[in-house]
């Protein structure tokens, strides 16, 4: 069996593409002025990275310690309902600011770790 020069190349490309993530921004802010209504796009190329460490949700926010750095993050969660959210982590905890530890799959913007999948591990503080 061989591989035509053409069906290397669209494999190659193909690879690379499904390699990494592409994020794409459309802000419509206006900066500086005010006359003129712009667009700015903005590509960034953000790979995924596992983040292991505990979800702690409290008072409407869902923050993120990481346990190689123990640096707190906002969590985004990216296809995520924020209500059904909020709703497993109380059924699973029980109560807010309860400490749940998970690896979150997704890339970090500043102080944000942007959620693209997660996997509850263990749950702090239970015998189970």
């Amino acid at each position: 069996m061989s591989i035509s020069f053409k069906d290397l190349i669209f494999l190659l490309l193909f690879s690379v593409f499904f390699s990494c993530t592409v994020q794409i921004k459309i802000s419509t802010d206006k900066e500086g002025d005010q006359t003129k209504d712009g667009i700015k796009i903005i590509v960034e190329n953000t790979k995924l990275k596992t983040y292991k460490g505990w979800w702690v949700y409290g008072e409407g926010q869902h923050i993120f310690k990481d346990q190689q750095t123990l640096k707190e993050y906002d969590l985004e969660f990216l296809n995520e309902n924020m209500e059904e959210l909020r709703i497993l982590y109380l059924a699973v905890c029980e109560m807010e600011y309860f400490p749940m530890e998970c690896n979150m799959i997704g890339h970090l913007e500043s102080d944000t770790l942007i959620v693209a999948d997660f996997e509850i591990t263990y749950i702090q503080g239970c015998g189970e």
